[in-house]
């Protein structure tokens, strides 16, 4: 199937490691213009060549922290116009409302919402402008598994999926197209530490990880290009009429509950 993405600019946030770079791998497989940002430079760079012999056509990096005040706005400026934003920057750490305190709930918020609304602003106008464009959030199923264990996450995915929703439901009377992917337990390098770290204590053997996820759909993980091939997917002209939802990538596991 032609997506018709060849040529098209697509600016991903987080793109450095996990989602990110699966998304940027599926992109430069496209023929894209991709314009990647991370806050780790050194990380950033080393994928590059990757990214070319995936068939890129061309890749430019911007290390920034989009937490920090102004950035979504000179990350916008830098990168000019752009046909399709990924916002996948971004985590908030698990904990009860008691263990996570104002300072560090603010700062993964300012990262990851405050980051996803900051840049989004920036980008639509200028999409809106041209009449053209597609916004893709990757945000997360936490809130359809509520926990006291993460509260900060999910009460931050919620406001990200109504984010979604509310600015989705109008924006194709600008010629955009809002839309998100809720990835489920997926298999990235910081997914995999920490499975990792659960078998040590389990089994006293870390390479015992993958039986701790056999309860899984599938007995297993989400892997990333799963997950980046629906954001290519809903990105391209083949889903031009979806906008201001979202899809679920979790094996059904929220549909059984």
């Amino acid at each position: 199937m032609d997506l018709r993405l060849a040529g098209k600019r697509v600016l991903i946030t987080g793109a450095s490691q996990g989602i990110g770079l699966g998304v940027a791998q599926a992109f430069a497989a496209e023929g894209c213009h991709l314009l990647l940002a991370a806050r780790n430079a050194q990380a950033l760079g080393e994928n590059v060549s990757g990214l070319q012999a995936l068939g890129a056509a061309s890749v430019r990096n911007f290390p920034c922290d989009l937490s920090a005040p102004g950035s979504a706005q000179t990350l916008a400026a830098a990168c000019g116009p752009t046909d399709v934003l990924v916002n996948n920057a971004g985590s908030v750490p698990q904990g009860s409302i008691d263990e996570i305190d104002e300072a560090r709930w603010r700062s993964a918020w300012d990262l990851k919402i405050f980051g996803y609304i900051n840049l989004s602003r920036e980008i639509y106008r200028g999409m809106a402008e041209r009449k053209s464009g597609v916004i893709v959030n990757v945000i997360g199923v936490s809130p359809f598994h509520p926990s006291s264990r993460n509260v900060a996450g999910a009460a931050g995915n919620a406001a990200l999926m109504s984010f979604t929703q509310c600015l989705g439901t109008g924006s194709l009377h600008d010629g955009v197209r809002v839309v998100a992917i809720n990835p489920g337990a997926t298999e990235t390098q910081r997914q995999v530490v920490r499975w990792k770290a659960r078998a040590q204590a389990a089994f006293g053997d870390e390479s015992r990880w993958r039986e701790l996820t056999a309860g899984f759909p599938c007995g297993r993980l989400a892997r990333v290009d799963e997950v980046a091939d629906v954001a290519v997917f809903l990105a391209s002209e083949r889903a031009s009429y979806v906008s201001g939802t979202m899809i679920s990538i979790d094996g059904g596991a929220g549909s059984a509950r």
